[in-house]
């Protein structure tokens, strides 16, 4: 809670004549509402965008596959909407399990990340800032954490229900093990703790981080996503792959960039997989040019 009565008097704690207008949204919209309300604002916000973001791929391609299907990694498989909602329903029961207990503990939570809920707001660049920080913190902490999830007792234990889905949906990233979903809160909660920050940025920064782990569960690759202008981004066809060679895979655990399969060699099977489709495609556009038109490419689409 905002500890000003009144906008002249948060002007004046900041030495300013004037709050800037997002500001001043701040204030109205949070000057008398208890920190708890705001923090557990998270929970309804990521479930809004796990909700939506996933639909409109999930529309076009029961509505408008004509549209989708050229840019899809696996072509042939056809995941029915009825699943897809399965998994929403089953993902969407156990975050609200996973996240109940935040409740809880939310003033440990509070005291120990240093969320700030009143102003300043952030400036634009410290915004971005640590929204960098907490994405390579996340990746890297995460790329170990998955790595002991796919260990026999991990997967077995924990991680195969998140592989029940060889050729994932949107809807897939988080369906996934409740436990799973606990111990994956680590790495994501490792940057704001590490750097603290307005309780803005963390609400920015979880739903930039779900809608990414979408992205790479949808199982399309589209040439005109603004996804490929992030450095070292996988995206959808680097994780897909990952999915595609099943729970015991060996290749491809970084969730987002792709620095940390490179650095400690997990990517070889991806490699080799990527050598051998553009050999299969150049020997079928060359059958094509010597006539023969019923030259097979099969394989997934890169």
């Amino acid at each position: 809670m905002i500890p000003y009565a009144t906008a002249a008097e948060a002007e004046a704690a900041l030495g300013r004549a004037s709050m800037s207008q997002a500001e001043a949204a701040w204030f109205h919209y949070s000057a008398t509402m208890p920190d708890h309300w705001l923090f557990c604002h998270i929970s309804f916000v990521l479930l809004l965008v796990y909700t939506l973001v996933p639909l409109p791929l999930l529309l076009l391609e029961k509505f408008a596959p004509a549209v989708v299907l050229p840019y899809k990694l696996q072509p042939l498989v056809r995941i029915p909407p009825a699943a897809s909602l399965r998994c929403y329903r089953d993902a969407a029961c156990i975050f609200l399990f996973s996240i109940g207990p935040l409740r809880l503990v939310y003033p440990a939570v509070v005291k120990v990340m240093e969320i700030r809920m009143g102003l300043p707001l952030p400036s634009a660049g410290e915004i971005v800032a640590q929204l960098v920080v907490y994405s390579v913190v996340e990746d890297y902490l995460n790329y170990w954490i998955h790595r002991l999830l796919h260990t026999k007792w991990g997967h077995d234990k924990i991680h195969r229900v998140h592989h029940e889905f060889t050729a994932p949906v949107g809807y897939a990233m988080s369906y996934s093990h409740w436990a799973e979903n606990i111990i994956l809160a680590i790495p994501a909660l490792a940057g704001p703790t590490i750097v603290p920050c307005h309780i803005i940025v963390h609400w920015l920064w979880f739903s930039i981080r779900l809608i990414l782990g979408i992205d790479t569960h949808n199982g399309y690759n589209f040439p005109f996503s603004p996804t490929k202008l992030i450095p070292f981004y996988g995206g959808a066809k680097h994780h897909d792959f990952h999915h595609y060679t099943g729970g015991y895979t060996h290749s491809n655990f970084a969730p987002l960039f792709t620095y940390c399969d490179y650095i400690y060699m997990t990517n070889k099977g991806y490699r080799y997989h990527k050598a051998s489709q553009a050999k299969l495609k150049k020997l079928g556009e060359n059958n094509m040019e010597q006539g023969g038109g019923n030259a097979f490419y099969g394989g997934k689409e890169d």
